[in-house]
């Protein structure tokens, strides 16, 4: 990777790229005209933040995350949703790029955590969370 990352808010001009990685992401592939409608009303949402990495031209990586005002923080927490770095640029920092942006607005509007789930099947992700300086100190339940 010779080129500087640039990492910056995600727009509507993303969408094809982003749905691509969160397919690849999940292992599935999702109907495009849904995932489309969810993305146009979460990046509007002035309680989501989207952010690309961009090499150049080409989107290699993607963050989103979501605020909300919890009872039990008493006071807003954010919450990592989706984290994807293309295959081809992965173990080059990116990844670090994109929480670092998260925790520039999290400390910009005074967000008490940051949390993320990450799902048991994606070992890597603890190790790279850790290193990131998360602390796993909750069980997640789904249903």
């Amino acid at each position: 990777m010779d080129n500087e990352i640039v990492i910056k808010p995600a727009s509507s001009e993303d969408l094809e790229n982003i749905f691509r990685f969160i397919c690849e992401l999940e292992n599935e592939s999702f109907d495009y005209n849904s995932f489309r409608l969810i993305y146009d009303k979460n990046i509007r949402n002035l309680e989501n933040y989207y952010f690309v990495a961009f090499d150049i031209d080409k989107i290699v990586g993607f963050i989103s995350y979501h605020t909300q005002e919890l009872l039990h923080h008493c006071g807003r927490v954010g919450e990592i949703q989706e984290l994807f770095v293309d295959k081809d640029y992965r173990n080059n920092g990116i990844g670090k790029f994109l929480i670092n942006e998260i925790e520039k607005i999290s400390r910009i509007n005074n967000i008490k955590s940051i949390e993320v789930t990450s799902n048991v099947k994606r070992i890597e992700n603890v190790d790279f969370y850790q290193k990131m300086g998360f602390v796993k100190t909750h069980n997640k339940f789904t249903k």
